[in-house]
Formats: C-alpha cells, sequence, structure tokens
C-alpha cells in the first residue's frame, strides 16, 4: 500500500490536482488498485454545483488516468519520467459521485509498446460502476 507520500515520488501531481489518497494494490506495469476519498472540501465544488455538489466527469477520468500512471511509471524503466494523455475512448459514466463517495479506481494496462501504451479503467462507489473508459498514455 501508497500513501499520498509515496504516491508524489512517483507521479508528479500536486495539490489541487492530485486526486489519489493512496494505492491497495500495484502490479508495475500491470495494474493498480486506487482510493480517492471525495470531500465537501474539494475546490471543484465550489462551482459545480452549489446547489448539488458533483464530482466533474472529466475529474474522475482524471483519477483513472492518475491511478494508471503510477502503475505505469513505478516500472523501473519510466521512474522519474511523467505520463501524459493521448486519448480517451469509450468512456461512460454511470453514476454521480458526491462528497463523502469513496471512489475506488482500479485501471488495468492492456498494451505497452515503447512509450506509448492503453489501460482500461473502472471506478466503483460501493461496488457500483461510476465512471469507466479506455485510457491511452504517452511517456515523455
Amino acid at each position: 500500500m501508497l500513501d499520498i507520500k509515496e504516491i508524489q515520488e512517483i507521479i508528479p501531481h500536486r495539490y489541487p490536482m492530485l486526486l489519489l489518497d493512496r494505492v491497495e494494490e500495484l502490479e508495475p506495469g500491470k495494474r493498480v488498485v486506487a482510493i480517492k476519498n471525495v470531500t465537501i472540501n474539494e475546490q471543484f465544488f465550489q462551482g459545480h454545483f452549489p446547489v448539488e455538489p458533483v464530482m466533474p466527469g472529466v475529474l474522475m477520468i482524471e483519477a483513472l488516468a492518475q491511478a494508471g500512471a503510477v502503475a505505469i511509471l513505478s516500472m523501473e524503466e519510466f521512474k522519474g519520467k511523467i505520463a501524459y494523455f493521448a486519448g480517451i475512448n469509450k468512456a461512460k459514466f454511470r453514476k454521480k459521485v458526491v462528497p463523502g463517495d469513496t471512489l475506488k479506481l482500479e485501471v488495468e494496462i492492456t498494451k505497452l509498446k515503447g512509450s506509448a501504451g492503453v489501460g482500461k479503467g473502472v471506478a466503483y462507489v460501493e461496488g457500483k460502476k461510476a465512471v469507466e473508459a479506455e485510457l491511452m498514455f504517452m511517456i515523455g
């Protein structure tokens, strides 16, 4: 298990853009399971939406991407690098995410060739799918 400090040793994201609280499982280059505790203190809730706070879908996708980046950048050959988005396919939003929810982020790296790859990500809240997407990335 990795805490925030250990996550920050792998990926360059920092507050307010770091969207992972801990990593529960990690197989470098293969898969990762991470957690994001969604709290009312998140900056984006000030404007999305003041009457009914809902986590923006693009930030749920970003959280999945950060989890995938941990899986890739924890590989010896990619340590100290940055994983950049190269594309998003098949994104589906299944459940709204609100303050108090815990996002369980699961990403499986399905293809890795040179400095490019693909991952399949699914985020759950209480065992129910909240979002899923295919994420493409480049290592720079």
